[in-house]
């Protein structure tokens, strides 16, 4: 059998891909001149399988989809409290080329206009190194991130670099008020260069689902940066990724995502794919019409808006039984399953609070908990310990460790495997979802 991933992304683009309005990008030759009929997207998950349909290894320049990426590898070298201090982190409500600052700090507002980024590029390296040094730290840093070795579109470098009057315009503002320690020309070269990174629809989908993937490369398998440089860089991608169209993409599609001005879209759902599209022409706001569209249609189809409600807590109750055991007394067994976060741990708490009444074991059965995140696990570890301390017996059934030890000092609760000490227990009732709520 084949996937239908494939089939379903064609699809969407036979449907998205008409009518082809707006225009490239015609203040860089280069890009002007871009076919404005190629289409691709990519989806990449993060266990590193791609789906693609379309034009998704046309190579384009990474332009202003580069500036999440060196934000992170800025935060990873310096750390967040140094790069704060030149970068905020508001939405600017302007357009990325605006010569912005912030009234009272003189800081760009968020490195993902042109003026943070220019900053951002200007802190790599830690402000000693030369165009040549930092250029290349940018280049490896994103090459990381993409899973392959990436290189420079020499002709978009040179055609960009010609025309980049503007951003001369802010490097030499940015280092008027010394937010920038270098002359404002390498910053200029080196960020114009950073932009003419060449990259395929398939390279943007790897990086974007190395975000999605708390910073470890799909493929690869590196750890490109710590979760916490990526919670910060998605944050940012939510409220400022989209520049003056920032809130109505967080309305109606609704996931972290970046622009540039080659065509490109990258969007990011943590912790499940990395998304790409590749379209030319762009609207008022410099972004993408067909990628605007093609994005909206996911969203919609596959519920990929943030704020979508989740799937209630109580489903990761899987089975919850009371048996008897031949001595007589009686055993509760609590089978969880699925993803457990503080929701679903409280409603755990909550089901067993209270209703322990002649039981004498309770077994908590992890067996199909595909993973809990931090507060769950001190949550149900401190469920385990006051049952302890109430009289009542436990066992865990946790071969995956998921459940923190015991400190010294505290009850130990009794560890198996799976069931079969209980297998000669006799169910007298098993609780429904309907009581369990009527308590």
């Amino acid at each position: 059998m084949q996937t239908p991933v494939p089939d379903y992304l064609q699809q969407i683009l036979d449907e998205c891909g008409a009518p082809n309005t707006g225009a490239t990008a015609d203040y860089i030759p280069e890009l002007a001149d871009a076919d404005p009929e190629i289409l691709g997207i990519c989806l990449a998950t993060t266990d590193g399988v791609r789906y693609d349909a379309g034009d998704a290894d046309v190579p384009v320049s990474i332009q202003s989809i580069s500036k999440p990426f060196v934000y992170a590898l800025a935060i990873a070298e310096l750390g967040l409290d140094a790069v704060l201090k030149r970068v905020g982190v508001e939405p600017s409500g302007e357009a990325f080329n605006e010569l912005s600052l912030e009234a009272k700090s003189g800081r760009p507002r968020n490195p993902m206009i042109n003026a943070g980024a220019l900053t951002t590029h200007a802190l790599i390296g830690g402000g000693t190194a030369s165009v040549e040094e930092r250029f290349e730290l940018v280049r490896r840093g994103l090459s990381d991130f993409a899973g392959r070795d990436l290189s420079v579109d020499e002709q978009v470098y040179a055609s960009e670099l010609d025309t980049a009057y503007r951003n001369r315009a802010i490097a030499n503002m940015l280092r008027n008020y010394d937010l920038i320690d270098i002359e404002p020309e390498d910053v200029v070269r080196g960020y114009t260069r950073q932009c003419a990174i060449s990259v395929t629809t398939r390279d943007l989908a790897a990086m974007a689902a190395t975000l999605a993937n708390g910073g470890v490369q799909p493929m690869t398998g590196q750890r490109v940066v710590e979760p916490a440089v990526v919670r910060q860089v998605l944050s940012v991608m939510m409220s400022c990724g989209m520049y003056d169209a920032a809130g109505d993409w967080m309305t109606t599609i609704g996931f972290p995502a970046k622009s540039g001005v080659s065509g490109g879209i990258l969007g990011v759902l943590p912790g499940q794919i990395g998304i790409a599209t590749l379209s030319p022409r762009l609207d008022s706001h410099g972004t993408s019409v067909r990628g605007v569209r093609l994005c909206g249609r996911m969203s919609k189809d596959m519920g990929m808006h943030i704020m979508e409600p989740p799937q209630p807590a109580r489903s990761v109750v899987r089975r919850d039984r009371v048996l008897r055991a031949p001595s007589g007394h009686h055993v509760r067994v609590l089978s969880l399953q699925g993803t457990i976060q503080f929701s679903a741990a409280e409603h755990v708490l909550r089901i067993v609070q209270g209703e322990l009444d002649g039981i004498q074991r309770l077994v908590l059965d992890l067996r199909r908990v595909d993973s809990l995140n931090d507060v769950a696990e001190r949550m149900l570890a401190e469920l385990v310990r006051r049952v302890q301390l109430d009289g009542i017996a436990v066992t865990v059934l946790d071969p995956e460790d998921r459940l923190p030890k015991p400190a010294a000092g505290q009850p130990v609760p009794d560890y198996s495997p799976d069931l079969a000490p209980f297998a000669d227990h006799k169910r007298l009732r098993r609780r429904t979802a309907v009581e369990r709520r009527k308590r």
